[in-house]
């Protein structure tokens, strides 16, 4: 029997999936749950497992090519079926070229013994888990031997941060690895930096950073976000002064005892979700059958990682207390640094936050998350002069807070009282409380 798979949806508001690259080719066999191509979408690039186990007849979807979910990309013919009927029998979506011969999956090495690809490198890790080309490829760039790296994926699967750690461990940059049989000489470091993955974090003058597909991609949704709604963009300054304190005051205990730097993010989003149940216009999609308020409240983080922007969400956001938040956020921006985020991480967001702030940033006017009403940025907390009500001058800690809105869903008068009731819940925090 066939089975043909199709682009799956990674992610709640993905409409599409470019095939990056694929593991397998016709004629291979796939194990059940082995990962076999590569797609590539703007919030996330997966390895997608095949669903049965069986012999690669057709791979419909050519790499780099961009087609909608639930569009056929591959038929696998499993294991045990019947043979497809021959060229020319049965209905013209079934006249498909005959299946090559079922091929029993490849047994495991024995004794963790590598196997050799026709360049003359491992196939394997020590585990001997199969490994992808991308990251056989990347193993040759650094010159690491996998049948010598454990893998920390799923079953033991060997990850590019493993060869990437692998990397850092070596002896010292510019020594060769020791020599293995049949292995392909390490490139020299000027072609690792050539054909490494681009970098955009360490740009050089003069230098074309090639685009890679995921930065393709953000670059067209950016794009379509600022042609398709009409930002509009207001902003407001609050004193975090007793915040601050609060936040000085439990940082040290609170890392101490959860592992998790206590940052003022997870202020910052509490008060905002707090706005957010009172102002739910803000926690809303603009659809062409009419605006949809959200019944859940889920706040993306915005955060910048492997030359990327992703945006994972804290579900239910409003049901947290602040330590909830804290924990929620730091395990998610451990994950997006680690790239272990997941499609389900990446779903189901309704508002935004971004910590600009945290780079030094006083002001800036964000681009909104396709789909969503507005995003809110925490700007650089900064010390300075201010006039009390009572006219006396006192140093204050005064921090920014900017946001983008979609004119289509939010009017001024909402967005104007959104952000003053913000204001008035942050200044309120602290200086001491109950996390």
């Amino acid at each position: 029997m066939a089975t043909t798979i199709t682009m799956p949806q990674l992610g709640e508001t993905v409409t599409e999936g470019t095939v990056a690259q694929w593991l397998k080719k016709p004629g291979d066999s796939v194990e059940k749950y082995e990962a076999f191509v590569e797609i590539s979408t703007d919030k996330v690039n997966a390895e997608v497992p095949a669903p049965v186990t069986g012999v690669i007849r057709e791979l419909i979807v050519k790499e780099g090519e961009t087609v909608p979910t639930g569009t056929p990309i591959a038929i696998i013919d499993e294991v045990g079926a019947e043979t497809p009927a021959p060229v020319g029998s049965g209905s013209p979506s079934e006249q498909v070229a005959a299946a090559a011969p079922i091929i029993a999956p490849a047994a495991a090495p024995a004794n963790g013994a590598s196997v050799t690809g026709a360049n003359g490198t491992s196939n394997t890790g020590a585990n001997g888990v199969r490994v992808s080309p991308a990251v056989r490829r990347l193993a040759r760039e650094h010159g690491i031997d996998l049948a010598r790296v454990d893998g920390t994926g799923d079953h033991g699967r060997i990850t590019a941060n493993d060869i990437l750690s692998a990397a850092k461990a070596a002896p010292s940059a510019g020594v060769a690895a020791p020599a293995v049989a049949g292995a392909v000489a390490p490139p020299s470091t000027a072609a690792v930096a050539t054909r490494a993955k681009p970098s955009y974090a360490g740009a050089r003058p003069g230098e074309l950073i090639p685009l890679t597909q995921a930065r393709r991609i953000i670059a067209q949704r950016m794009v379509d976000s600022k042609r398709t709604a009409p930002h509009a963009w207001t902003m407001t300054e609050v004193d975090v002064s007793n915040v601050w304190k609060w936040r000085a005051r439990e940082k040290d205990a609170f890392e101490k005892a959860y592992g998790v730097k206590l940052t003022l993010l997870p202020f910052f989003i509490r008060a905002v979700v707090e706005s957010l149940v009172t102002f739910p216009l803000m926690n809303s999609s603009f659809t062409e059958e009419g605006i949809r308020v959200h019944p859940e409240v889920n706040v993306g983080i915005a955060i910048a990682a492997d030359g990327n922007l992703i945006v994972p969400v804290i579900r239910n956001a409003d049901k947290l207390s602040i330590k909830g938040i804290a924990l929620a956020a730091g395990e998610l921006i451990d994950k997006a640094r680690r790239g272990r985020l997941g499609a389900d991480d990446l779903a189901a967001g309704t508002f935004t936050v971004n910590n600009t702030g945290a780079n030094g940033s006083i002001l800036s006017a964000p681009i909104l998350v396709p789909g969503q009403a507005g995003i809110v940025t925490s700007e650089a907390v900064v010390k300075r002069p201010v006039v009390r009500d009572d006219d006396s001058i006192a140093i204050r800690s005064m921090m920014n807070v900017c946001m983008s809105l979609d004119h289509r869903v939010v009017d001024g008068a909402v967005a104007s009282g959104f952000l003053s009731d913000l204001k008035k819940r942050l200044e309120a925090m602290g200086p001491v409380g109950s996390l």
